[in-house]
């Protein structure tokens, strides 16, 4: 299995929707990418700990190789908008990409250019290796299964993309 950590705004809904992606074998919230050691959702919503809002994605790449998950990523989130996503504003709610594996740094860069050729606007999706990562408090794990009428950026509609699941 690799792993992928993908930052598109608030991780609920992105959870809920890559946890969905046929070969998506395991899907976590957590904090990534920040200044502090094991923040609390209090501190990187109010306190400046520099995270994002991030969703660790364990997959089997003969079943979704990198580039296509990356595509579907892309589907959920808006690549232009620089620290917000939906009503959702703050750094913490910033978009990108970071890789524990080097070698997936080729196929991340490759997925961006192609993106670029498909929007309007600059592209500020962070490409960055994985600095730290730290789980989310349990009640915000599976947010949307357990609270099916909660906030999302991203349309339920897209929720129910994916027939072979």
């Amino acid at each position: 299995m690799k792993r992928i950590y993908l930052a598109g705004g608030c991780f609920w809904g992105v959870e809920k929707y890559l946890s969905l992606v046929p070969g998506v074998v395991k899907t976590e919230v957590g904090y990534a990418n920040g200044n502090t050691v094991s923040p609390s959702y209090e501190d990187v919503r109010y306190h400046n700990s520099g995270h994002a809002e991030t969703v660790l994605v364990e997959y089997d790449e003969e079943r979704i190789p990198l580039p296509r998950l990356l595509e579907l990523f892309f589907d959920v989130i808006d690549p232009t908008s620089l620290n917000r996503q939906g009503e959702d504003e703050g750094i913490q709610y910033r978009t990108g990409i970071y890789f524990a594996d080097g070698a997936d740094r080729e196929a991340i860069e490759a997925s961006i250019d192609a993106l670029r050729g498909h929007v309007t606007g600059t592209v500020v999706v962070e490409i960055k290796p994985l600095v730290n990562y730290y789980p989310a408090e349990e009640y915000h794990q599976k947010y949307l299964e357990k609270n099916p009428t909660g906030y999302c950026h991203i349309g339920h509609d897209s929720f129910g993309r994916f027939t072979d699941v």
